[in-house]
Order: C-alpha cells, then sequence, then structure tokens
C-alpha cells in the first residue's frame, strides 16, 4: 500500500522503469509519528522529504507573541518540508507536526542527491513538485491579502477537501488567517444562509 501510492504519486510527473522504482524505495525510510509528535522543530535543519502514506502531518510558525500560524498540511498522498532549510540547510523557523498518528517515508537531503545522479529524471519529478509549491504558497500570499475570510475557507475547502472534517478548527482557522471564534460564527452563518 505505502509503496503504491508513493509510486502512483511519483508517476504522475515521470515514469519509472521497475528497477528505478526498486531503487528509489530502497533509499526510502519509514517513520511513524503519534499524534503531537514533531518531524521537524523551529530552529533544527530540514533534513527530508517527508511523504504522507497516512494521517497528516501541518506546518506552522509561532509568532513572538506564541500565536500559531498554520502554513501548510501534508494528508495521504502529499510530501513536506521545510523548503527554506532542506534547500539551504541552514536552521529552519516550521514546525513540523503530526496531527493525527500518521505513517511516513522520508527521503533524505543525501539520498535525494544521489537520487539525481543516478535517476536523473527525479530531477524533474522534484522540480515539478517544488514549483507547485511555490505556486500555491504565492496564491495563498495573495488570497490572504485580497479576499474575504469566507473565500479564503472555500479555497482551503478545495484544496484540502479531505481536512475538512478532519482537522481541528483551530488549525483551519490559524490557516485562513482568523480566530477560532469568528471562525465558528462564520460557519454557522455559512450554515443557515
Amino acid at each position: 500500500m505505502s509503496t503504491e501510492l508513493i509510486l502512483e504519486n511519483i508517476a504522475r510527473h515521470i515514469h519509472l522503469t521497475a528497477e528505478e522504482q526498486q531503487y528509489f524505495v530502497s533509499l526510502l525510510q519509514t517513520r511513524q509519528l503519534k499524534r503531537k509528535e514533531f518531524l521537524l522543530q523551529s530552529g533544527q535543519i530540514c533534513k527530508y522529504s517527508a511523504f504522507t502514506v497516512s494521517g497528516c502531518l501541518r506546518g506552522y510558525t509561532v509568532d513572538e507573541g506564541g500565536l500559531e500560524r498554520v502554513l501548510n498540511f501534508a494528508p495521504q498522498g502529499w510530501w513536506m518540508a521545510d523548503m527554506y532549510s532542506l534547500l539551504s540547510q541552514k536552521p529552519g523557523t516550521l514546525d513540523i507536526e503530526a496531527i493525527e498518528n500518521t505513517d511516513l517515508r522520508l527521503l533524505s537531503k543525501a539520498n535525494q542527491e544521489v537520487l539525481y545522479q543516478k535517476v536523473p529524471k527525479f530531477e524533474r519529478f522534484f522540480r515539478i513538485i517544488t514549483e507547485n509549491s511555490l505556486v500555491a504558497y504565492q496564491q495563498r500570499v495573495m488570497d490572504n491579502l485580497s479576499l474575504a475570510a469566507e473565500e479564503r475557507y472555500n479555497n482551503f475547502c478545495k484544496r484540502y477537501p479531505s481536512l475538512i472534517y478532519s482537522v481541528p478548527k483551530k488549525d483551519v482557522a490559524s490557516y485562513i488567517g482568523v480566530t477560532p471564534e469568528f471562525l465558528s460564527r462564520m460557519l454557522h452563518k455559512m450554515l443557515k444562509g
């Protein structure tokens, strides 16, 4: 199941031979996180790209006032890393935490570099993943600057349809940039309307 899921994810962008698939899978590490367990904490250097086999991760920062700001989620079938830290190999600012028991496959930065040498088409795969992430990030910034909270919530629902009912409302509120109380009132109003 886990191997099939990650290979299906890759097959959306590149074609691998059976040997290339086996080689890629041999470079992965398995890691299970319990709910509220961290994959990465602010100040650490990100050494892995993580693929979610089951469960869900959330990436967030904590501002000076102690308020969490959720930047993204990685439900089943998604990749996550602190991209700044992974690419620069400098301490990052992102906390990556499991919001439920989560099964991951990790590809280390070192193994990713080896993979580029042995199977060059993986450079294309990770370029596409990085480009998609950049586009989504830019769109999210633009949405936060120009859209009303209800529209930002609707965009969250389109981006993460599997998370609408499973992610804590406080995380959804943080992601769309409102308080949990505001989100509750807004959802109540949307149900009535």
